[in-house]
């Protein structure tokens, strides 16, 4: 769950740490009892933990589409993301996946560790598609067939400019946007705004952005072939190949190119507070603002971090708790991207080539916080560590929490008296 040190840098990340650690266990015990659906819900907690535990905010019948759609949108990404797949061989299944998933037999053998298992057996998400309401199934089939011809682009186009890039961006994460709206829409829970495109558009290219740019040396060294992202109108600025912004004699010009790419995925933030602000259902809000919250500590911990060509960079595991634990009303979103734009401010270089474009973009982003939030009387994700006086607290817990472990392992108690 997390170090000692940890703990005891940040205490307060404890107990949020604990409710999460609990929720997951929840959830692992009400996974459905049918074959298919259970295949579904066990594989949504293994390729992606997060989501996993967030999609539990929503009613049953919405929670049973988005975790189809989900999943039936990894598997394309599966297919896409292979690069040991012939073209010839992958274009074909991405522009049909979206008449695969009513094909309750279909499956393809592809990628790797759970993703390869999903994708055997594929058969079990198609049996729970064709239980969805038809509104979902044909949100779903519309969403997954611009995808899959948006994917199949790109399989033989590389991302050049800016505009090929929020294209690509489009296809495979904007369009999840876009389909998520039109699946509140179907469930009654939601309606649209006469932007509700263009603004779903943004909630899906800011996540995937921040993905493309903490992913960079994941993807860089990908085998058999590389997965590049970045566009070549702006790395081409710092670099004669993308592959050589990970060398570390070129740490200097590594970091001007990541701070670029931060500051284009900013662009996308007022229309994602516009979106989630427009929201009405609590849980579908949660649903929402949670991962876009994630995303903006994410661009804070990477922006002028050198340490995105050299290893992994992400939220620590107790903070992204306490966003899971306190993100509750539109105040709660506001504060957050106020603090995390405060934190990725301070590490703005006055030297660098577009300082005075992302300090300008900040600077927006915190007076629209300012004149929307509640910024006073809440707890701070940004300057929350841990104090000296809560060490005696941090070890009294760290020991209740063992002693607590102890008993319900040896059956002194039990879950229910929990």
């Amino acid at each position: 769950m997390g170090s000692l040190g940890t703990f005891l840098r940040y205490p307060d990340d404890i107990y949020p740490l604990l409710k999460m650690k609990r929720a997951m266990e929840k959830a692992e015990k009400q996974i459905p009892p049918e074959p298919h659906w259970a295949f579904c819900y066990s594989m949504l907690h293994k390729v992606s933990r997060s989501f996993s535990l967030v999609i539990q905010q929503l009613g049953t019948q919405l929670r049973n589409a988005v975790c189809v759609f989900y999943l039936v949108l990894r598997a394309l990404d599966t297919v896409e993301d292979d690069t040991s797949i012939p073209t010839d061989e992958k274009l074909p299944i991405l522009i049909a996946f979206h008449r695969h998933i009513y094909d309750i037999d279909w499956h393809y053998s592809c990628g790797t560790k759970e993703y390869k298992v999903l994708m055997d057996q594929f058969h079990y998400v198609s049996a729970a598609f064709v239980e969805l309401e038809k509104g979902y199934q044909e949100a779903i089939e519309e969403i997954t067939k611009r995808m899959g011809a948006g994917m199949a682009k790109f399989i033989c186009q590389e991302v050049e400019t800016v505009d090929d890039y929020d294209e690509y961006c489009h296809y495979v994460a904007g369009l999840v946007g876009l389909g998520l709206s039109k699946l509140f829409l179907a469930s009654g829970s939601e309606v649209l705004t006469p932007d509700w495109e263009h603004i779903s558009n943004s909630m899906g290219l800011f996540l995937q952005k921040t993905n493309i740019i903490r992913d960079y040396l994941e993807d860089i060294n990908e085998i058999p072939k590389s997965r590049m992202f970045w566009p070549r109108k702006i790395w081409g600025k710092y670099a004669a190949k993308l592959e050589d912004l990970k060398y570390e004699k070129n740490s200097n010009s590594s970091v001007q190119c990541l701070n670029e790419m931060v500051s284009n995925a900013l662009t996308h933030i007022e229309d994602c507070l516009k979106f989630m602000a427009s929201l009405r259902d609590p849980s579908i809000f949660r649903f929402c603002a949670i991962p876009q919250i994630m995303a903006i500590g994410t661009l804070a911990l990477c922006y002028n971090n050198v340490q995105v060509f050299r290893g992994v960079v992400k939220l620590r595991r107790g903070l992204t708790a306490k966003v899971i634990d306190r993100t509750k009303t539109m105040a709660d979103v506001y504060g957050a991207f106020y603090d995390f734009s405060c934190m990725l401010k301070t590490k703005v270089d006055k030297k660098d080539p577009n300082a005075s474009k992302t300090l300008k973009q900040l600077e927006d982003v915190q007076q629209l916080c300012r004149d929307n939030g509640v910024l006073h009387k809440r707890k701070s994700y940004v300057n929350d560590k841990g104090q000296s006086n809560n060490l005696y607290i941090v070890m009294l817990m760290i020991l209740l929490a063992i002693v607590f472990a102890y008993l319900r392992a040896n059956g002194v108690v039990s879950d229910d008296e929990q």
